[in-house]
């Protein structure tokens, strides 16, 4: 049975939690129209989270990798379409504590990679399904974007068959009523629900 592989980053910074991490594990074990969801957590930290991701795409040999990460602030979830050959914390220190500035993602390789998801079609299929979600063009210069550019330079340069991209997703309900800013918010079930139509999707494109 083909497999999904689903990451999430751990807390960091002010965040005491992650929705990236609760909706890759919540998902974990999920039968997705013939193929399993395989959700797995990924540290906040450039020199450990390309290794463990690596380690989770030859242990589970996926089909399909979609990785997740926290926008607070965003209102929708965002289906990111490129990934940068670019490190820069802009002030936002990893959870080792190090700040990178104008580093490669990975030295000498292509200044960008686009996603191979459908991204359109996921957007569209989430959307008609009730779940606020946008295509973004832009997934910063921080971790997020550093394991979409590097899951990316991994399959091209591994000659492997596996679609990937990435999702920012927004708080949830219980982080935007912690704060004082009145940032959006969407449940987690929701965010779930979008995950799951959005993965079928790109399954479908990919007639696994």
């Amino acid at each position: 049975m083909p497999r999904i592989l689903l990451t999430g980053y751990e807390p960091f910074g002010e965040f005491e939690t992650n929705p990236a991490r609760h909706l890759a594990t919540r998902l974990d074990g999920t039968d997705l129209g013939g193929a399993t969801i395989v959700g797995r957590e990924l540290p906040v930290a450039f020199e450990r989270s390309k290794p463990t991701l690596l380690e989770y795409v030859e242990r589970h040999d996926p089909a399909i990798v979609l990785s997740l990460g926290l926008a607070g602030g965003r209102p929708a979830m965002a289906l990111e379409r490129v990934g940068i050959n670019l490190r820069d914390t802009v002030g936002i220190p990893d959870n080792d504590d190090r700040e990178v500035v104008d580093d490669p993602v990975e030295p000498g390789g292509p200044d960008a990679y686009f996603s191979t998801l459908p991204v359109r079609r996921m957007c569209e299929a989430m959307s008609d399904a009730g779940v606020p979600t946008t295509l973004s063009t832009s997934a910063g210069t921080h971790l997020c974007n550093d394991v979409l550019y590097a899951t990316r330079h991994y399959v091209e340069t591994n000659a492997r068959e596996i679609a990937s991209g990435f999702v920012h997703v927004p708080f949830t309900h219980e982080q935007a009523a912690r704060r004082d800013d009145c940032q959006p918010s969407l449940s987690l079930e929701t965010m779930a629900r979008g995950l799951e139509v959005g993965l079928e999707t790109a399954l479908e494109a990919s007639k696994l």
